[in-house]
């Protein structure tokens, strides 16, 4: 059974459900400047609902950019700073954000050890996403195995459906919350005109043919050529929904030390500098190289899927122009333009 919103007014009454069920937290979208960003809402009328992404995704929401773990007094007792979160729905992700939740699963909960802090946040919050429409210019999400209307990482889909949304049950968690707001679901169905939706997206790059290629060229000379105008200012890092590398640092809060979590990027000259003053990647190609290794070889190795969602924030964030697509039409198609 399928309850299709119909139109803006519609959408705003699933979200009015949302924030009226008791003990809920619901994160949407937000406008910050001439963009939007991800944030907890009290009312409707703070949700941005027409809007084509994002500026920042909400990788924060389940890893924050700072995150106490732990702490220990005076007497040397050590405490724990596991959340206990209520509750959540993060509503309004597009398919691409909701698919780098599901990568960063893998990362933190999918292996014989799972992250405490993570898991916690994870398992109380509901991914509701909208389907795209439109794709935008920057976005390749159909070349790294997503696309426009990609279910993976979503609890409840909200498909385009002519003027409105056609809501999709993905998993159990969303089923729950159809049930608790009333709207009816589709648990299989599906958009006709999905294949249609960013047919047209670049680069039209095989991602395991672009693997194969990575593994066998760490020592081209192109590297240098293709990446000399990088930074290292970490922006692309920052922005990715699927980035995941912090620092631990430790400091003292009224007496009480204190250790947290930070995010850091593997674009930073001093992130694998050794205390022997030794640097395994000293240049920025080296860094860059390891980036583009990391996300379309080593973690398809490690999580059995690219660490890119084809998002396109790191294309617009970049302060020099240097397009990941370009590096992965280098090495995985026929070339620059």
């Amino acid at each position: 059974m399928t309850d299709e919103i119909t139109g803006r007014d519609a959408l705003v009454r699933f979200l009015e459900r949302l924030l009226a069920i008791p003990g809920m937290t619901v994160y949407a979208p937000v406008a910050e400047g001439d963009g939007a960003v991800f944030d907890r809402i009290s009312s409707v009328s703070e949700a941005l609902l027409d809007f084509p992404g994002a500026v920042r995704s909400p990788r924060h929401i389940l890893t924050p950019m700072t995150e106490k773990l732990l702490s220990m007094g005076p007497d040397g007792r050590v405490e724990e700073a596991i959340p206990t979160p209520g509750p959540a729905v993060l509503f309004g992700v597009r398919p691409c954000d909701a698919r780098a939740i599901a990568f960063l699963d893998r990362v933190y909960a999918g292996g014989d050890r799972t992250d405490p802090y993570y898991r916690a946040r994870r398992d109380a919050l509901t991914i509701v996403s909208l389907g795209c429409r439109e794709p935008r210019p920057t976005c390749f999400c159909t070349t790294t195995g997503g696309g426009p209307l990609s279910p993976e990482g979503s609890d409840i889909l909200l498909e385009p459906s002519g003027k409105g949304w056609s809501v999709r049950a993905v998993s159990e968690k969303g089923r729950a919350l159809a049930d608790a707001t009333g709207i009816a679901v589709e648990s299989d169905g599906g958009n006709p005109d999905a294949g249609s939706i960013g047919a047209e997206m670049t680069p039209r790059v095989d991602i395991a043919v672009l693997k194969k290629v990575l593994d066998e060229s760490f020592d081209d000379p192109r590297w240098q050529t293709l990446t000399a105008k990088c930074l290292g200012c970490g922006a692309c890092s920052f922005i990715c929904p699927s980035c995941h590398c912090f620092d631990i640092v430790d400091g003292e809060e009224d007496g009480v030390t204190v250790r947290s979590r930070i995010w850091d990027t593997c674009q930073f000259k001093a992130f694998t500098k050794q205390a022997s003053g030794h640097d395994p990647r000293p240049t920025g190609a080296d860094r860059f190289r390891h980036r583009m290794m990391h996300k379309f070889s080593y973690c398809i190795d490690s999580y059995g899927m690219p660490g890119c969602v084809g998002c396109g924030r790191c294309v617009e964030a970049c302060p020099v122009n240097l397009d990941i697509r370009r590096l992965m039409e280098a090495f995985g198609g026929d070339g620059l333009e």
